[in-house]
Parts: C-alpha cells; structure tokens; sequence
C-alpha cells in the first residue's frame, strides 16, 4: 500500500486567486510609472476648529472606529466568534487603532502624520484578507497567510513614505477586495451570512467616493459636513457588517459533518 501523501494539491481555483491577486501588482509595476503623494490630498475642505480641536469634523468622526473595533475585540476575545478568530481579531485591532491613528493625522494633515492613519488601516486590509482566505480556501492556510499578509501591509507604508510611491500601497488596499469578490463566487461558504460582506465592500465603496467628492459634499450640505468626515462614517460602517456577520453567522451546510446512519 502506498504512503499517504500529506500534501494537498493546489486546486485550479486556488491558483487563479492567486492570479487575481498578484496580476493586479505585476501590472502595476511594469506599466504603472510611480504614483507620488499629492500634496493637494491634505488640503481638505473642513478645516474648523471647535474646542480647540482643529478640523474637529475630521477628528471626531474617527470616534465609530474606535466603537466598532471595541466591539469586535470583544467579540474574538470572548470566544463568541468562530471561524479564522486569530485573523478577525488582529482586524479589529486594526480598526480600533485607526481611530488613534487616523484621529492624529487630521490634527496636522501632512504626509508624516498621514504614515501612522494608513499604518492600522493596512493592518485592517490584510487581517481581513488572510480570514477570508482561511475561511474560503484552506484553514491551515491563515497563520502564516496572517503574519505574511500583516507584514506586506506595513511595508507598503514604508515604501511609500521610502520612495514616495503608492502603488504597493494601493495594491495593498484594493487587491484583497478584488480577491474578496472572487473568493465570494467561486468557493463554496464555510460560514452563513456571507450577504454582510457585499454591504460591507458596497459602504466602503461610498466612502471613497465621499472623500473623492470632499469639497462638493461640503458645499452641498452648507458647510455642515464635509465629504471626508462623511467618508469616515460609511467606512465605519463597513467593519461593522463584518462584526455583524460574525455574531449572527453559523456553519453553512456544505461545511456540517455528514451523519452516518447507524440504524440496522
């Protein structure tokens, strides 16, 4: 008889996510020349200061981060959840620290204090990333997916603030979405409740849409709010469909063990 072999096979899905991940990035370095930081990306609409908090729309609207990321810790290191909890608990860590970090940068928007809000949001991205891909493709895959994913994150940031280029960094941040959608339709659901992450990918979506259209929001809603304090909130919004997924999802059938019939 022979040895079993304890190596799976990679299957031909498994190799195209693979390819709908890393196309993206060798695109991008062979015919995208280096995309430097805008200076104009700091000079956002909503510069008043109220209680001596310059641009105080900005900065508080970080606060649903701060919430949401409390509530997901909460939730992983309760045990309440299931499925790749390492992965989902540095993710909301990552959240949670955005509000610190983002909070920072719009106190004194510049590039330098910028470096320390996209830090934790890279951290989000790729926590995210390596527990949908555990969860999708293969359990075992998600602590070194994790470590491996987290570190790439944190140097995109670093390369960017290294060479002033941003296309690691926007690799980092949109690629895992586009590998999300797919995993999505071609892996069958570990997990029910899957609906929470098209709202999810939807609300982030509106959010850059919002900060693309800082200015106009502005205007529109008299000076009120601006599109960037807008933009924080509908992010916000996107973790917390992931923290309502985890809390209300279950086995899907296809993952449920099959029962033996016993009977004689």
């Amino acid at each position: 008889m022979a040895a079993p072999t304890t190596t799976a096979s990679v299957s031909p899905r498994e190799l195209a996510l693979v390819f709908v991940l890393l196309a993206p990035l060798a695109v991008m370095l062979v015919a995208v020349p280096p995309i430097p930081q805008d200076p104009a990306y700091h000079a956002l609409a909503d510069h008043r200061t109220l209680a001596s908090v310059p641009n105080f729309g900005n900065v508080l609207s970080n606060l649903g981060f701060l919430i949401v990321g409390a509530l997901g810790l909460h939730l992983c290191l309760t045990r309440r959840a299931e499925g790749a909890v390492r992965s989902w608990t540095v993710f909301f860590l990552g959240v949670l620290l955005v509000a610190f970090g983002s909070g920072y940068y719009h106190l004194t928007p510049n590039s330098e204090t910028l470096a320390w809000d996209r830090l934790p949001m890279t951290i989000a991205f790729m926590a995210l990333f390596a527990g949908l891909a555990a969860e999708h493709v293969r359990p075992e895959i998600e602590h070194g997916m994790l470590r491996g994913a987290v570190l790439v994150g944190i140097v995109s940031v670093g390369w960017w603030r290294y060479t002033d280029d941003l296309r690691l960094y926007a690799w980092v941040q949109f690629a895992p979405l586009v590998a999300l959608a797919f995993m999505a339709f071609a892996f069958p659901a570990r997990y029910s409740h899957r609906g929470y992450l098209v709202a999810g990918l939807v609300f982030y979506l509106l959010a850059k849409g919002a900060e693309h259209w800082d200015a106009a929001i502005y205007a529109a809603t008299g000076n009120a709010m601006s599109g960037h304090s807008l933009k924080h909130l509908l992010a916000t919004l996107a973790p917390l469909c992931v923290y309502l997924m985890l809390r209300k999802r279950h086995p899907s059938f296809a993952s449920r063990p099959q029962q033996t019939d016993v009977r004689r």
